[in-house]
């Protein structure tokens, strides 16, 4: 029986480039002519004219649905967007920059079928700044202590079985983390490695604004070691205090001339200041951040909002 295979793409910033995304899309499937296929194409409040282009390919193909979000809501929660209207039986989350490269995809679906859950795709040669790729060894070496899986690579190109992705649009809290979904579904995971192509326009939409939230998410979502750096955070600064306060102590019997120099109660201050503020402000900050995400979960605050769907080859999902 054809298998059929369901591309999503979340648009930010692509008008120029989500075409060729979809063209090659196109060329893939007709030379293995052995897989049905839809591309599901979100969104995500893009400010230039993607949705045009999206509703453009829409009315000339059957295969292509697609799904506008009433604002930015980000890459994960677009990518859960499009999930909630996939109808095949492997999921292929890609980006809608070219970069990842949609031929590469019979490599992917190859390791799959050896009894994998998921694959993702693993880069030998990131075609990125050195501030992107420095970005993304940092999150990997600190997926590996979050998540507590040795090597785990997580990236933006992966093929998933469909109960994978059934089992990720689940999740109803407004902090996805796709990374940390997938981990909490299964540990069945494979990778291939792929050639990273150049951007075919334009520029990242992320900077280090949104690379740090992104990580914070990851860090935060699915785990509460974060909590336990602090508190080890907190010791070392207290351990640094308390040395210095052996510092003052042995000054102050030995080298007495050094008080006519230094304030009196100076140091002392200082010391108190270190052990007590670093332990304080760095843990309470971290909880606090924990109680803010609780309370804007318990609040409802949605993942994603979709405005419009067209498109006429997928029933629109109960969201």
């Amino acid at each position: 029986m054809e298998k059929k295979l369901s591309f999503v793409i979340p648009c930010y910033k692509s008008q120029k480039t989500v075409g060729n995304v979809i063209e090659e899309i196109r060329e893939m499937v007709n030379k293995e002519g052995k897989y049905d296929y839809e591309i599901i194409l979100v969104n995500d409040g893009s400010p230039d004219g993607v949705w045009d282009v999206i509703k453009e390919y829409t009315e000339r193909d059957d295969h292509i649905l697609g799904v506008c979000l009433a604002k930015n809501f980000g890459q994960h929660s677009a990518v859960l967007a499009g999930y909630h209207y996939c109808t095949g039986d492997y999921v292929i989350s890609l980006d809608d920059d070219g970069q990842t490269p949609a031929g590469e995809v019979p490599k992917l679906l190859c390791e799959l079928e050896k009894g994998y859950d998921v694959v993702y795709a693993k880069y030998d040669e990131m075609h990125q700044n050195a501030f992107r790729r420095w970005g993304s060894d940092f999150a990997r070496r600190m997926s590996d202590y979050i998540f507590g899986v040795r090597g785990y690579y997580t990236g933006s190109f992966f093929v998933a079985r469909r109960f994978v992705t059934d089992e990720m649009i689940r999740y109803q809290n407004c902090y996805p983390y796709l990374g940390g979904l997938v981990l909490r579904t299964t540990r069945n995971i494979g990778y291939v490695s792929i050639q990273h192509n150049d951007r075919l326009a334009g520029a990242s939409g992320y900077n280090l604004k949104k690379l740090f939230s992104l990580w914070f998410n990851g860090f935060t979502a699915f785990s509460v070691k974060p909590l336990e750096v602090s508190t080890y955070i907190g010791f070392l600064i207290a351990l640094i205090g308390f040395i210095y306060t052996i510092v003052i102590i042995v000054r102050r019997l030995f080298i007495p001339e050094l008080e006519a120099i230094i304030p009196y109660g100076w140091s002392s201050q200082t010391a108190i200041i270190l052990v007590i503020g670093g332990l304080i402000l760095i843990n309470m900050g971290l909880m606090g951040e924990y109680i803010g995400r609780i309370y804007i979960c318990i609040n409802n605050s949605p993942q994603f909002v979709v405005r419009e769907v067209c498109g006429n080859q997928t029933e629109r999902a109960e969201l």
